[in-house]
């Protein structure tokens, strides 16, 4: 927000005399809305894989809650008979956070006014 308040189209928006609501609705906001969800779509995959992780450590949800983290915690037990048991919820949970992470870096190129 702050950057964005020095941006040129602001500074004449300002001069011209148009008042603050103006400015903050017409200009500043457009302008800081797309790294808002550039960062808020990168952050959920960070929040699932944040998840997941407590999880899997015992410190997070406990068992009979559903959760990649607890699945992969108690296949470990079971690795040898049934080795699926690790591979998919540990696949999903690697899928879901790299499609997350992806869809804000594509996000970002789209919305991104510097990469036209």
């Amino acid at each position: 927000m702050l950057a964005a308040q020095e941006a040129d189209d602001i500074v004449a928006a300002r001069a011209l005399g148009a008042r603050t609501g103006r400015v903050i609705l017409k200009h500043l906001l457009p302008n800081c809305l797309a790294p808002l969800l550039v960062y808020g779509t990168i952050m959920v995959g960070s929040f699932i894989g944040a998840e997941a992780t407590l999880s899997f450590l015992g410190i997070g949800l406990k068992s009979p809650v559903v959760s990649w983290g607890i699945m992969i915690s108690e296949a470990q037990n079971y690795i040898r008979v049934s080795p699926y048991l690790l591979f998919f919820p540990s696949a999903f949970l690697v899928a879901a956070v790299l499609s997350f992470v992806m869809l804000g870096e594509a996000v970002r190129e789209a919305l991104d006014p510097k990469l036209r």
